[in-house]
């Protein structure tokens, strides 16, 4: 009877190995003073020492904000391009994206793969993604897992999660419980699809259009791949910058971070109750690629919202006194904004109107 191994079962540990040597120095690229040293752990250690600082200032009753995500069916995209380097990007940014909601800085970010079999390379591109990521949301990255699961996943599909841990100070929470009526909706441009929606969007591109990875997408000057694996803009340098100029509550009353759902959806999980939101459809640009969808898929106006951030990534509930201003703090850091709506008295929900 033949002795099986490891590798008969599609588990090459050998170059398991050898892509986890690939790793460290991917992961010390975003390791700061808080980061303890811990060669061969079987954790990561990040130091919240007394002279840690929070938006300029220490902590002092430190709320620690926690959330998980993943990228969906962009992986599929990924695969069928043949590029890995960017995925990682969408992952930290739509954890480090959830917490910023709260406020939270980003201390650290810790991911999970999962593949069919053992891929060196692959896994060293998913991975230089992450650390990009995590450079681009000043977090540290951390640690991880990577789990080759034969049988369960085909040779050539992969997935990941992502998981990341912020602080803020307590009396800094964003909570939304501060929004009231009069308040103005600041939109913040997104950098396109982010990361939701690509089951409907593969639907439309490849299934209906019969479209190739590599085909161009004259409207847009770029191939599918390209315009479906445009990273997802991670947020959390600029709005703490604008944290850093104003007064939380006073100021900042909501943040929302614009996924899956779309804004009806998402706006809604912040508002108090008597608040109503009211969106108004043509106060900002939408991106060419919606439009490229919508047409490919024939799907219709209100599903097209109710699947896609439609050029909004993220939304501030903010005091009217203060939107200029803020809009001129965004310019710096180049990200564009519009007001796209208001708060108003009434039943807690988002309405849309189009003006």
């Amino acid at each position: 009877m033949a002795q099986l191994t490891y590798k008969d079962a599609g588990v090459d540990l050998e170059q398991y190995r050898e892509a986890m040597q690939r790793l460290p120095g991917l992961l010390r690229r975003t390791h700061g003073p808080r980061v303890m040293d811990l060669p061969g752990g079987f954790a990561g250690l990040f130091r919240l020492n007394p002279g840690s600082r929070l938006l300029g200032r220490g902590y002092r009753d430190p709320v620690l904000v926690a959330g998980s995500d993943g990228v969906g069916t962009k992986v599929k995209v990924a695969s069928m391009a043949g590029r890995f380097d960017t995925v990682g990007i969408d992952l930290v940014a739509m954890c480090v994206n959830d917490c910023l909601c709260l406020g939270a800085e980003p201390l650290f970010f810790l991911d999970y793969l999962a593949l069919g079999a053992d891929n060196p390379p692959l896994i060293a591109s998913l991975v230089s993604g992450i650390s990009d990521g995590c450079l681009q949301a000043e977090a540290a990255l951390l640690g991880g897992e990577t789990a080759i699961m034969p049988d369960l996943y085909a040779n050539d599909d992969f997935d990941m999660a992502g998981f990341s841990v912020g602080v803020v100070e307590r009396k800094r929470l964003i909570d939304g419980t501060a929004i009231r009526p009069g308040d103005v909706l600041l939109g913040l441009a997104s950098s396109g699809l982010h990361s939701n929606g690509y089951s409907l969007a593969r639907k439309a591109v490849f299934d209906s259009a019969g479209l190739g990875i590599n085909d161009p997408v004259k409207s847009l000057g770029q191939t599918v791949g390209e315009v479906l694996l445009q990273p997802t803009r991670i947020y959390s340098r600029p709005l703490r910058a604008v944290m850093r100029q104003y007064r939380i509550k006073t100021v900042i009353r909501g943040m929302a971070h614009i996924t899956g759902g779309g804004l009806e959806e998402n706006l809604e999980r912040i508002l108090p109750e008597g608040c109503r939101a009211v969106v108004k459809e043509g106060t900002w640009s939408v991106p060419g690629v919606f439009d490229w969808i919508q047409s490919l898929g024939g799907i219709e106006h209100d599903e097209m919202f109710r699947v896609f951030n439609m050029g909004i990534g993220f939304v501030l509930v903010v005091n009217p006194y203060y939107v200029e201003s803020i809009q001129r703090r965004l310019v710096e850091s180049r990200i564009e904004s519009w007001v796209i709506g208001h708060v108003e008295p009434g039943t807690r929900g988002v309405e849309r109107k189009t003006v």
